[in-house]
């Protein structure tokens, strides 16, 4: 019996609760919205600290409350994991105070928001190069900040799964058999992350794509085709002389000779 009135009385103080709550919003009275608002905000009560504070903003912009205002309702959204918004916020603040008292912390969070969202390495890494961009300008502007070692970490972070994704994006062209888009894809990452730790596999795959794009080629433009992949086998042998791919390597190497009545050992000479 007991248990059934504490029931009824939490829903009786829930539903007084909600009611004060509704009229709240409707109220014209701002100081008040703003003074719930921060007592929301200190609850943890972020969704409906975050309501008030939408209402709030607009009156009190040209205030001297008006960047801790922001800076609270961006906090809200990024206490609720809501990082496209609480982001998009943070760098609001930034804009309107570039100078302000948040201005470092809001400068790191939004960068830090965009790092969150970025998605595992298979898929579209625009927030991924947003967050770096982000966490380039904050240790460009904020040099001494005590966060500037973990904008670092996350830069390294971020960068090596851009490798990643320029990787897998070329080796899915290779694994698919479009060996000509595969080629550029490879180029291209090739050049743009030069230090890649799959710079030997993409080099050999590369290699082995330009040879399997001549080997189907038209006869008019086979003999041209095995060329570049003659001295693209050069270039990888040159890098990697030792490669864990040697063997297929050779393979490449002696049917490309064969196709282009080299005589291997007179080739080799005539390259070293």
């Amino acid at each position: 019996m007991k248990f059934r009135l504490y029931i009824i009385l939490a829903l009786a103080i829930g539903i007084s609760s909600c009611g004060e709550y509704e009229k709240l919003l409707k109220s014209t009275d701002y100081e008040m919205k703003k003074t719930r608002a921060r007592e929301f905000y200190d609850a943890q009560q972020y969704t409906r600290a975050a309501e008030l504070f939408a209402q709030v903003i607009p009156r009190f912009r040209a205030s001297a409350e008006s960047e801790e205002l922001n800076w609270l309702n961006a906090q809200c959204y990024y206490n609720m994991k809501q990082y496209d918004i609480a982001g998009s916020f943070f760098k609001s603040l930034v804009e309107q105070y570039p100078f302000g008292e948040f201005a470092e912390q809001a400068s790191f969070l939004g960068a830090y928001c965009d790092y969150r969202l970025a998605p595992r390495a298979e898929l579209d890494q625009q927030s991924a190069k947003d967050a770096i961009e982000g966490f380039a300008v904050f240790v460009n502007r904020f040099p001494d900040s005590p966060k500037v070692p973990e904008a670092q970490e996350y830069l390294n972070i971020l960068q090596n799964r851009l490798v990643e994704k320029s990787y897998l994006s070329a080796r899915l062209y290779y694994n698919m058999k479009q060996y000509k888009a595969a080629i550029t894809a490879l180029t291209n990452s090739l050049k743009e992350y030069s230090e890649s730790k799959y710079r030997e596999e993409m080099m050999y795959l590369r290699l082995h794509s330009l040879y399997l794009y001549a080997e189907k080629s038209i006869p008019a433009r086979q003999r041209e085709r095995f060329q570049e992949t003659l001295d693209d086998y050069f270039s990888f042998m040159e890098e990697y002389p030792e490669s864990k791919y040697s063997k297929e390597v050779q393979k490449i190497y002696d049917s490309t000779a064969r196709y282009l009545n080299i005589n291997p050992a007179d080739n080799l000479e005539n390259n070293e």
